[in-house]
């Protein structure tokens, strides 16, 4: 009884590997109706469906497949032509397989479904298809050996068909050398999880001993240590490949639910895929296989126009829709991009604003991408109305939670009329990363290596006076971009927010990246990186979003794992809402609708009625001067600054205005060639992010164009052209040579 289990095991197991392959290989017959190749393929896996399910007994299986396999037989002798119906048939048969494969593995039964009607309807096909055709010719006596006669075979015992599959694959041996049934073995997941647990434990082992490592003379422990080492990295590695699997495991079911649903919906689809062999951890497969079919349904269903109206934009009646997966810095990267309406931003606050996600003022400060990002909020949906697609208002938050929770994100970028981009960011496994060890306030952390793109040490002499604060937030100007900075031990609450940081050493910033947005954790020390073991963190403490799960130092003691999204969301760098925070740094990152660029913005008033923005990534910083240090050197005002005379240019004054009278000059520092100019403005207002594909350009002298800026119209200033007319000699040899 043992023996018939197992056996019907191993046929469930291989019969929905073929069925995935199958539903593949009839898309591309339809595509390629001549491909006598496939087609001896798709026969083949319907042959052997039949002939193992008619010894195990399972007669409703095999009527269904022996209808199928007759007209498959048809096809393949040439008495039939594939047409729309033929495959609509043979894909319903498929279907239909899937069943009572699941009743089989449910009940050990087939039965408990009626398949007349799909009988019927395969019978119908045969007999129609076959009346319409001519005679078929003869087949060339080469092709003989390739395809397997249309005869009807008895139900065989197990060995015999065994035999016989053996014949059928002759082949692919001889071909290969051998058969992938003998270079291949199959292993239950649970056993990987087990043997993944233990080498987990072996490399907390390998670390503790390695602590033990530098305070000891003996050479053999030494050497016996490194041995260790190297055969637990060797481990590990080994069978983290043993739990990897192609993408291709979960896109395989993808062209089939694209057809259909393209069907269903009225429109033309081609599916295009790249990277299938890019390899993931079988549990994070597993956590994506959801969220992917979601979002390509999303993509079928909202994205792509149906023929007609594509025909009206000038766009090919058929949409594409692109999957495309590599690897990346230590993370798979996944993309979803059509070529259909893309979103309409404004349709999108205004049914956030129906659902009171959002309020109107909130609205009217978003940015486009905020507002995109809004797609992932609970109960969003744009749906006119409910169907069996779509329309209910659950969807992309699981999709976003899912991915969040296996350490991804995801993000949305779109064009009206152009298309949608969805990017997923996941990494390579869960199990053993590699991480940097941080200490703050006594405590320590584990930052994951994935995140990290540079340290920084500031001396103690000038750290903290290299730190520069615009609206209450510490920035650092790294090589020319201002870095938001967050106090590590400010969010865990390990220390008075607004307190002292001032080291006696030196400052440590810990350059990271979240969601595609740069900022510096400042710790207090910086230990060393190491391969830690991620262990779950208690149900209890799964809400704290700064956390990520726990691991076990080499010194036998727990230090948390921090979550970098999470930090960056609480520290107000990133939005909750969506990717786009308040961050101040890495203006090129982003990119908005369309592909134009978001630039960062510094907002400021020069005149009265005069509302202009630069460029933060031209701004050297910003300064503040009493009027009484103004002084003048060729009659042109200047001020002393850094051990340098730096000319001022009062803006006001350059755009017609009078400066208005201030105990405090408000001064944007511009540098080039090492030489600094201040731009004296009136007030700094804010530093907001801005799409400027739409600025409407300007002719006037200092102004390179106007566009809305949180709802109102605002200059974006030439710098270098104002700095030219009013210092002509500035960009010619430098006025502080």
């Amino acid at each position: 009884m043992s023996d018939m289990s197992d056996a019907i095991s191993e046929f469930l197991i291989e019969s929905h590997e073929n069925l995935d392959r199958l539903d593949n290989d009839l898309l591309t017959l339809e595509e390629r109706p001549d491909d006598r190749e496939i087609l001896a393929s798709i026969f083949r896996t319907i042959h052997t469906i039949k002939g193992t399910c008619g010894f195990l007994g399972y007669s409703s299986l095999e009527s269904v497949t022996h209808v199928g396999e007759n007209l498959l037989g048809k096809l393949r002798d040439g008495a039939l032509s594939l047409d729309e119906a033929i495959t609509e048939g043979l894909l319903h048969m498929v279907d239909a397989v899937r069943q009572m494969l699941a009743q089989v593995e449910a009940s050990g039964t087939d039965g408990g479904g009626d398949w007349s009607d799909l009988i019927a309807e395969l019978t119908r096909l045969l007999d129609v298809s076959a009346a319409a055709a001519p005679a078929p010719a003869p087949a060339p006596a080469a092709a003989a050996p390739e395809l397997e006669p249309a005869v009807e075979v008895a139900p065989t015992p197990a060995p015999v068909a065994q035999a016989a599959e053996e014949h059928v694959h002759e082949g692919e041996k001889a071909a290969h050398g051998r058969s992938v049934a003998d270079s291949k073995i199959r292993v239950d997941v649970e056993q990987l999880d087990k043997l993944m647990t233990l080498v987990g434990e072996l490399v907390l082992a390998r670390n503790q001993i390695l602590q033990f490592q530098p305070t000891t003379e003996d050479a053999g422990f030494t050497a016996t240590t490194q041995r260790l080492n190297l055969i637990t990295t060797e481990l590990q590695e080994g069978v983290m490949k043993t739990r990897m699997q192609p993408i291709e495991t979960v896109w395989s079911k993808l062209p089939r639910v694209v057809r259909d649903l393209a069907k269903q919906c009225g429109k033309k689809m081609q599916l295009v895929m790249e990277g299938k062999e890019t390899d993931l951890d079988k549990t994070i497969l597993e956590a994506i296989k959801d969220p992917l079919t979601h979002i390509v349904r999303n993509s079928v269903d909202h994205g792509v126009e149906p023929p007609e109206a594509r025909a009206a934009l000038g766009k090919p009646e058929e949409g594409t829709l692109l999957l495309r997966a590599f690897h990346e810095g230590g993370q798979v990267n996944i993309e979803i991009i059509d070529d259909g309406g893309g979103i309409d931003v404004e349709r999108v606050k205004a049914k956030a604003l129906e659902r009171r996600i959002i309020t109107p003022d909130h609205a009217a400060r978003m940015s486009d991408h905020e507002a995109m990002n809004l797609i992932f909020a609970p109960g969003f949906s744009t749906a006119a109305k409910v169907t069996n697609v779509s329309g209910r208002g659950v969807g992309m938050d699981v999709v976003r939670t899912n991915i969040e929770q296996i350490g991804g994100s995801v993000d949305i970028q779109s064009a009206l009329h152009e298309g949608t981009t969805l990017r997923i960011k996941i990494p390579l496994t869960l199990a053993i990363i590699p991480a940097l060890v941080v200490t703050t306030a006594g405590e320590r952390f584990a930052i994951p290596q994935v995140s990290l793109l540079e340290l920084v040490r500031l001396d103690s002499d000038s750290g903290e006076s290299r730190i520069e604060y615009i609206h209450g937030t510490p920035v650092y100007r790294l090589r020319g971009n201002l870095l938001p900075l967050v106090y590590l031990d400010e969010q865990l609450g390990l220390a008075k927010l607004g307190g002292d940081h001032v080291s006696d050493t030196a400052t440590n910033i810990v350059v990271l990246q979240a969601d595609g947005r740069q900022f510096g954790l400042v710790v207090s020390d910086i230990n060393d990186t190491e391969e830690i073991v991620v262990k779950p963190l208690d149900k209890q403490l799964k809400e704290v979003s700064v956390y990520a799960g726990a691991t076990i130092m080499g010194d036998g003691r727990v230090a948390l794992i921090l979550d970098v999204l999470g930090i960056a969301q609480r520290a107000a760098v990133l939005s909750k809402t969506g990717s786009e925070g308040r961050g101040l740094g890495d203006d090129d990152a982003n990119t908005g609708a369309g592909g134009s660029q978001l630039q960062t913005l510094l907002l400021f008033q020069a005149g009265a009625n005069r509302r202009m923005a630069v460029q933060l990534s031209t701004v050297a910083r910003l300064e503040e001067f009493s009027p009484d240090r103004i002084e003048y050197a060729s009659g042109k005002p200047v001020t002393q600054y850094r051990g340098e005379i730096m000319p001022l240019v009062f803006l006001s004054e350059y755009f017609g205005g009078v400066a208005s009278e201030r105990e405090v000059m408000e001064v944007v520092v511009y540098q080039h060639d090492g030489c600094s100019v201040g731009l004296v403005v009136d007030h700094i207002l804010d530093i907001v992010e801005e799409n400027l594909g739409s600025m409407r350009r300007s002719e006037y002298p200092g102004v390179l164009g106007s566009t809305v800026v949180d709802g109102k119209i605002t200059d974006l200033l030439d710098a270098p052209g104002v700095i030219a007319t009013v210092l002509p000699e500035f960009f010619q040899q430098g006025v502080c040579a």
